[in-house]
């Protein structure tokens, strides 16, 4: 069977992770090599509060991988993401042929963006500053 690439992303208990960032998120990338994965990239992707309490948490970091895997292992991966104490919740959707490469740099924070355009003006005439505008570029990609 012929491998693909999967986008997973693991709700993870908040208190583990901030005591132990390192050792919580490499759990995961052990988890999906040991399932016969290859991860391209793995990072967080927010911390916030959940909308309902799930056990004891009320905050949970959210882990963004993007891996190649044989649709195969899949069940054995998800097994280990439910026993795996620092995962509250999990899901893996694969991720369509076309789309790999451009998910893939936006998660490694490579992805190409349009630049502002020069010297956009405001509507009373007066050119913006040019760190607005970077502020407002950054923000739009966030």
């Amino acid at each position: 069977m012929a491998e693909r690439v999967y986008e997973g992303m693991f709700l993870l208990d908040s208190n583990r992770y901030a005591r132990d960032p390192g050792g919580v998120s490499g759990k995961i990338g052990e988890m999906i090599e040991k399932c016969g994965g290859k991860i391209e990239v793995s990072r967080m992707w927010a911390e916030q509060k959940l909308a309902y309490q799930m056990g004891r948490s009320r905050k949970g970091v959210y882990w963004i991988t993007y891996f190649r895997m044989e649709g195969s292992k899949l069940k054995e991966l998800n097994r280990a993401a439910q026993l795996n104490n620092d995962v509250i919740r999990n899901l893996v959707l694969a991720v369509e042929p076309r789309l790999i490469d451009a998910m893939i740099s936006h998660a490694k924070g490579t992805a190409k963006t349009e630049a502002p355009k020069a010297e956009e003006k405001k509507a009373d005439g007066d050119a913006a500053p040019a760190e607005a505008k970077e502020e407002a570029a950054a923000a739009a990609t966030k």
